[in-house]
């Protein structure tokens, strides 16, 4: 008996319905209004407050205002398993400007799968119209410098010069330290995406 074969199913983006799933009161729906995944950081938990803002931006030079971000990341001792801490969090381009924000606590260092030392970074997973399979990147801490020259993951791009892509810039506003990290999508200055 021959064997059957399926065909692929064609891919779809996130399409502009993806923040009625993921945050329905971002897409004005009176249901689960008191979540504000954003806010990574609460409580009395241990690190230093930071808060993490930028523009995903096309490859025109536009904002992609529909984005939806999610944001994976060790907390300040650089643990995934602290139960006081989620590690997760989710944040939705304002739709008037494109801009998104995370308020959390800066990642410590961790260790690499084989043993290296990681420099403190958050994961970020882009999910956006246009876009068939979310696109995974970093943030690095422009403060890290050290930390930064020794990551593997960043020594494994090849062309240094697109290292500096993953690199947030600390700057401190109203006692807000705040790093700002825009991702490009396409053209001058791609952001470097990871296929993990």
């Amino acid at each position: 008996m021959p064997v059957a074969y399926l065909k692929e199913t064609p891919s779809q983006t996130g399409g502009p319905y993806v923040h009625i799933g993921t945050l329905p009161a971002v897409a004005g729906l009176p249901v689960r209004t008191q979540e504000n995944l954003s806010v990574l950081a609460s409580g009395s938990v241990p690190g230093e407050r930071i808060r993490i803002t930028g523009v995903v931006w096309d490859g025109a030079g536009h904002p992609v205002k529909d984005a939806l971000l999610e944001l994976w990341q060790a907390d300040a001792a650089g643990r995934h398993d602290n139960p006081d801490f989620p590690g997760f969090g989710r944040a939705a381009a304002d739709f008037a400007t494109g801009a998104f924000s995370f308020e959390t606590v800066k990642p410590g260092a961790l260790p690499w799968r084989d043993g290296r030392t990681q420099a403190p970074h958050v994961c970020l997973l882009i999910f956006a119209r246009g876009i068939n399979i979310h696109l995974h990147t970093r943030m690095y801490f422009s403060d890290e410098a050290e930390a930064n020259a020794a990551d593997p993951v960043l020594k494994s791009i090849e062309h240094a010069g697109r290292r500096t892509t993953l690199v947030g810039a600390r700057d401190e506003a109203d006692g807000v330290v705040t790093y700002r990290f825009d991702i490009r999508l396409q053209g001058e200055n791609e952001t470097v995406f990871f296929d993990v």
